[in-house]
């Protein structure tokens, strides 16, 4: 069974015990989101719950069989599932992920998966040594902030303080070794740690669970689900190893992709992240080293996109979480170097405190705007003594995630959800009028608007979370980013959609028109089949094979001849890896049939918690307020055809939805997967088409079966 170890951990926090399975009977979902969600399946009694601190909730982390293997951007990543926190008006089964190297020693240490069960009765970490498991006393460990407390746990469970000096022998005797042929009990390497913060303690919607300095499940809320159960941390160590089916299959793949598909690090393309297709798939390291920082990447990376930097702070943060807190400090900075230093700091205040800091995308514009008009303050209507004055500061980062943190001040109201929090407020009007910009399912816009960049509001809203899936995404990023600096296209838009439908299969290949996001086409058969790839695409080889979300798909790649990526391609395609270290004969439309199937478990799962289509809807001001401010640029570019059929590069903004014509939408999705189009529920003659005939049984005995369409 080579890409897995074999065993997977189920942990019961009431009775304080550790229970080993095997990882055989799931080894048809793949891993990471299909084996979670069919071990949730499995193992969680009541799928009705819709709140992911009731003690019935099972939390899934979930490895895939890449991990800990050298696939390029695929080896890192680890998932998360479970019932999740804050979401409006429920809170779905649903993911989020992180990478680093957790993944990769769960599996060293012997375990494919972790189910976490129950609740403990006070404070417990686990430490994971080799298969050997303590559930340990977290009461020192509780109040610690995610850093503090990863430290405090190395010294716990005695890693040597300066493993390059010397080995950690884990081991008390040969015959403990996981595979005494290849493992001698020994390794340099320090644990990897999971853990909560405040924010998680307490139980908070934003609670996240981070693991070293960066790498942070954020979205789900998964930081409450764990401090709901009394769970720390999660402590792991191992020196097994991962087999594979066809080493030199893997290392050749690996091989092509450096030097076919990857912009080299010697020879960086500095002026080609403002021309499309010029930030190449999967990405060169970003940005390249100097003497002031060097990349910090994922297990078996080969791009790096987080970096470690000499001044000492914002190391291994990245993207959002470096400039949540932007637009306030551009208000106080003084120099570029006050505004760099107060935006690094503040990522790290997020991380240590584990709040989710993709909530202020837009929410804490909007404290700001209830501020400014004098209903937020002290003695106001919504009372709050926090120092708006000092907002910007550094210092009022640090009092601001400290009361949200621990339900202080307006983190009381804050806590469940920021639209609860709304509703509590009396404010629930400004999700009609964009003041409050939180799409779908209580959470936020990702800054790609639902009213422009529709794959990722659709497919958000058929969903359970904001997407957070950049397959297309790159698109509007590098046509956009061109018109803003005046640069000339690399590719045309008619070369583009070309090249891209070429890889959709099987649903839209060689079908250009899917990436028509101009109004007549926004609502189409065709756009739904786009959907429906995307879902299904994501499913399996991002959120279960665990490809890194910002390396892959490659689509389109300006370091090959022909601009073609290394997507579905048989020399180094997302199903060339999954075969060489599976030994599988999976082709890559097979890889979109399995999403398919755990699409189909999430959806039976959500039909369980009360989902209907008469629920499936975005916030108010999508439909009733013009998409008129982005969130970089005045525009926002992307493929579209005239009617004549002719191909151009159009600006999508100035446009609402539809809400009749979104609603003619779901029923053209939901008959293409199958779904009952009155409920959206899955049919008996769909679960059973793929092998979920039990799944079936129990939405009938539940009376939540979807009606077949009559012949």
């Amino acid at each position: 069974m080579t890409g897995y170890v074999g065993k997977i951990l189920r942990l019961d926090l009431t009775e304080r015990r550790a229970i080993e399975i095997d990882t055989e009977p799931y080894r048809s979902w793949g891993g990471g989101h299909g084996l979670g969600a069919a071990l949730f399946w499995d193992f969680c009694q009541d799928k009705t719950i819709t709140d992911g601190r009731n003690p019935a909730n099972v939390c899934i982390i979930a490895t895939s069989p890449l991990n800990g293997t050298p696939v390029p951007s695929g080896g890192g990543r680890c998932e998360v599932l479970g019932v999740g926190v804050g979401m409006h008006p429920v809170s779905w089964f649903t993911r989020s992920g992180f990478g680093g190297r957790f993944s990769t020693m769960l599996k060293q240490a012997g375990y494919d998966a972790i189910v976490i069960e129950g609740r403990a009765s006070t404070p417990v970490w686990i430490d994971i040594r080799n298969r050997k498991i303590q559930i340990r006393d977290a009461g020192e460990l509780w109040g610690q902030d995610t850093w503090a407390t990863q430290l405090a746990i190395r010294d716990l469970v005695g890693a040597p303080a300066d493993l390059e000096s010397g080995w950690w022998d884990l081991n008390e005797s040969a015959a403990e070794a996981l595979d005494p042929a290849r493992d001698q009990g020994r390794t340099t390497q320090k644990p990897a740690i999971l853990s909560i913060g405040p924010a998680g303690e307490n139980q908070t919607a934003a609670g996240c669970l981070l693991h070293d300095a960066g790498n942070g499940a954020g979205q789900g809320g998964f930081g409450a689900v764990w401090g709901s159960k009394n769970l720390k941390a999660i402590s792991v160590v191992g020196t097994g190893a991962v087999a594979v089916a066809d080493a030199a299959a893997l290392l050749h793949a690996r091989n092509v992709t450096q030097k076919k598909y990857v912009t080299p690090i010697s020879q960086p393309d500095f002026a080609a992240w403002s021309k499309i297709g010029v930030l190449p798939r999967p990405l060169f390291m970003n940005p390249p080293p100097t003497d002031q920082r060097r990349p910090q990447a994922c297990q078996g990376c080969i791009a790096g996109c987080r970096s470690r930097f000499a001044i000492g702070y914002g190391n291994e943060s990245t993207c959002q979480e470096t400039n949540w807190y932007l637009p306030a400090v551009r208000r106080v900075a003084k120099s570029l170097d006050e505004l760099v230093e107060i935006n690094l700091k503040a990522a790290d205040l997020v991380q240590k405190y584990g709040y989710n800091s993709f909530l202020f995308q837009t929410g804490l514009h909007w404290l700001e705007h209830l501020h400014e008009e004098g209903l937020l303050g002290p003695g106001k209507a919504i009372n709050s003594n926090l120092p708006w004055e000092e907002y910007g500061t550094l210092e009022f980062a640090e009092k601001l995630i400290h009361a949200l943190s621990h339900r202080e001040d307006i983190g009381a109201d804050l806590a469940d959800g920021w639209v609860q929090a709304a509703y509590k407020w009396g404010r629930q009007d400004d999700l009609r009028t964009g003041h409050l910009q939180f799409s779908y399912w209580g959470m936020p816009e990702h800054g790609y608007d639902p009213r422009a960049e529709l794959e990722w509001g659709y497919g958000s809203i058929l969903g359970d979370r904001d997407c957070n899936e950049h397959c297309f995404n790159i698109i509007f990023t590098n046509i956009t980013a061109a018109f803003a600096f005046a640069k000339p296209m690399r590719l045309q838009a008619d070369e583009l959609v070309g090249i891209i439908a070429e890889k959709l299969s099987p649903y839209a290949k060689n079908r250009p028109e899917v990436l028509d996001f101009g109004d007549a086409n926004m609502y189409s058969e065709a756009v739904a089949q786009l959907v429906r790839w995307h879902r299904h695409y994501t499913r399996f080889y991002k959120q279960s094979a665990l490809f890194c979300d910002l390396r892959w798909p490659d689509f389109y790649n300006t370091n090959t001849p022909d601009q073609r990526g290394a997507t579905a391609s048989d020399d180094a395609g997302e199903h060339v890896f999954w075969n060489a270290v599976t030994g599988e004969a999976l082709s890559f439309e097979d890889g979109i049939e399995r999403g398919r199937r755990i699409w189909n478990l999430d959806n039976a799962i959500w039909t369980l918690q009360g989902r209907h289509r008469d629920m499936v809807h975005f916030s108010p001001y999508v439909y009733e307020t013009r998409f008129e401010k982005g969130e970089l640029f005045p525009f926002y570019m992307w493929p579209v055809r005239n009617e004549q059929g002719e191909w151009s590069y159009g600006d999508l903004m100035g446009r609402s939805l539809d809400k009749d014509k979104f609603e003619q939408f779901k029923t053209t999705f939901y008959l293409l997967e199958g779904w009952d189009t009155a409920s959206g529920w899955p049919t008996r003659a769909l679960l059973e088409s793929l092998d979920l005939a039990k799944v079936a049984d129990t939405l009938e005995v539940a009376g939540r079966l979807g009606q077949e369409r009559a012949s």
